[in-house]
């Protein structure tokens, strides 16, 4: 099994477990700074980390929920979120996504966001970007033609106080371009790759972000412009996230999220 397919089944095997979880009594596990878990977090990171053990026994993890396990030292790494989304889950909206990546000495090589309840899956195999529904693939095409924005208003506010999301929703440039939406998932950010959004904008930190990483994978593969707030490569310090389906959408946002860096 490619490690690409790894990363579908792993994602798939997390997903079904959030499903068969869905609309129970939600017991909450607390977690620093407010954030909480659940049964259905901790049980599909358990499917997940099952999946790869099986099919990659050697290789180490770094889970939202157990955190890392594994040969410190080895050049292989997945990333492992296994319910983003999950003040979502617990109030019964089905909009979460489930994440499985790969990160080697290149980089994001492999990633799978998991819908839990449409029961497809974003992936790539770091050359192409598709999505899995029912067996059939089909090839991820972004496209800026939604008009729709979603912006993550959730903390970590990386670059405050200078940039909040928040405040693009009330910026006349840009309600007058786009519809915006607000989402802590990265089911929004697969979205941009499928066409079903223009772009995503959230703030925060990407260096092994179990939360992040697979989605940014499938939107590069796909061919989305991927920066961070300040238009430069993810790696080079500034942090945040900014994803558009075209470059003429990603200027106009950076536009008016460098406005706030002025101000």
């Amino acid at each position: 099994m490619s490690d690409a397919e790894v990363a579908v089944t792993a994602a798939q095997a997390g997903a079904a477990v959030v499903r068969s979880r869905y609309g129970q009594p939600v017991k909450r596990y607390a977690k620093t700074g407010g954030d909480f878990a659940t049964a259905a977090d901790i049980e599909a990171e358990s499917a997940i980390l099952d999946t790869l053990r099986t099919a990659r026994p050697d290789d180490p993890a770094l889970g939202e929920e157990t955190g890392r396990t594994g040969d410190t030292e080895a050049d292989r790494l997945w990333l492992v979120d296994p319910l983003c989304g999950t003040l979502n889950f617990a109030a019964q909206t089905p909009l979460v996504a489930v994440n499985v990546a790969l990160r080697t000495g290149d980089g994001i090589t492999v990633a799978a966001v998991a819908d839990p309840f449409t029961e497809e899956v974003f992936w790539t195999d770091g050359k192409g970007a598709h999505v899995r529904h029912a067996g059939t693939d089909q090839p991820l095409t972004p496209t800026p033609d939604a008009r729709l924005v979603d912006v993550n208003i959730d903390p970590p506010f990386h670059n405050g106080p200078g940039f909040r999301a928040v405040r693009l929703l009330n910026d006349v440039a840009f309600t007058q371009r786009f519809g915006g939406r607000v989402t802590s998932t990265t089911l929004a950010l697969a979205w941009v790759a499928a066409g079903r959004r223009a772009a995503y904008v959230t703030d925060g930190t990407m260096r092994d972000n179990v939360h992040f990483a697979s989605a940014i994978a499938v939107c590069q593969a796909a061919g989305c412009v991927v920066t961070d707030l300040r238009g430069r490569p993810l790696d080079a310090g500034a942090g945040g996230l900014l994803v558009s389906a075209d470059q003429p959408t990603h200027d106009i946002l950076l536009t008016i999220v460098g406005k706030q860096f002025r101000s």
